[in-house]
């Protein structure tokens, strides 16, 4: 009987699950990729390069991945006082504020981009006071990265919480007990634990920071070779009905943010190794 659980699984039904899965995947995931390269394909070699490598289309891969990796770092810090704050303190309103770390995921993006130009623009709320210190938030590459941390910071959050919530407390107690100061328990007993967890959740903050479309597009100001996304650019050459082109730089972003998401969950991987070892 093990050896018959051990051959077919504790679930019955493998085969049919395993090929409803393939199947799915094929439908939701690999035929629509499958197509657009192949219309990307139709430009031929050199004109995908062509497509992908112009000016234009370099100041926005630029900005894209630059904006995106700030905001996923600064989610990373600030994402991670939050999670701490919820998990370790009770207060009042706790319960509010775990509700509005969620309102990014709540809200729709386009919803969210008209808020942040009424708070940074120019004569916006808060853009009326950073004005005078030649700080301009709205219609420049800071008000794009505002943008994409805000989308993010959900992610991190969420990400984090469970992991600080399994933190085994008599671990900060023995290192307290042993003299080590509280920035020594945070760098060697707490940082250890929840860096895999702090790492995926970068990467999902950089992964929905790169294909970002609707808060970006009001508070970016959408100026070519200096506020202009990926997204808005494929989005600009669609409507221009440049099909292939947009389907070349879009397969140049999908070639691109998965290299850079496996290189980041490689080193997950090795940290997490790493942890374990010690």
């Amino acid at each position: 009987m093990a050896h018959r659980l051990n051959r077919h699984g504790v679930l019955p039904g493998f085969g049919l699950t395993l090929g409803y899965t393939i199947f799915y995947l094929s439908v939701i995931v690999l035929v629509p990729l499958s197509a657009m390269l192949l219309r990307a394909g139709s430009l031929g070699a050199a004109g995908v390069w062509q497509a992908v490598t112009s000016p234009r289309v370099l100041a926005a891969y630029r900005l894209t991945f630059g904006a995106a990796a700030a905001a996923a770092a600064i989610n990373a810090v600030f994402g991670s006082i939050v999670a701490w704050v919820l998990v370790r303190y009770a207060f009042p309103g706790k319960r509010l504020v775990d509700a509005m770390v969620d309102l990014p995921f709540a809200l729709p993006t386009a919803v969210s981009g008209i808020a942040l130009v009424t708070l940074y623009a120019p004569n916006g709320w808060i853009g009326r006071l950073l004005e005078p210190l030649g700080i301009k938030a709205a219609y420049s590459p800071l008000g794009v990265t505002l943008a994409l941390t805000f989308v993010g910071l959900p992610f991190v959050v969420r990400t984090l919480q469970p992991a600080l919530a399994d933190l085994d407390a008599e671990n900060e107690e023995a290192a307290a007990s042993l003299g080590a100061s509280r920035l020594q328990t945070l760098r060697r007993v707490i940082a250890p634990a929840v860096l895999p967890a702090m790492m995926t959740g970068f990467t999902l903050a950089f992964a929905r920071a790169v294909g970002e479309y609707g808060s970006v597009v009001f508070i970016s100001g959408n100026m070519p070779m200096k506020t202009e996304i990926v997204p808005l650019l494929i989005v600009s050459k669609l409507e221009q009905h440049d099909t292939a082109a947009a389907t070349a730089i879009g397969t140049s972003m999908l070639v691109l943010s998965f290299i850079i998401l496996l290189a980041v969950n490689l080193l997950q991987w090795w940290a997490a190794r790493r942890r374990r070892e010690a």
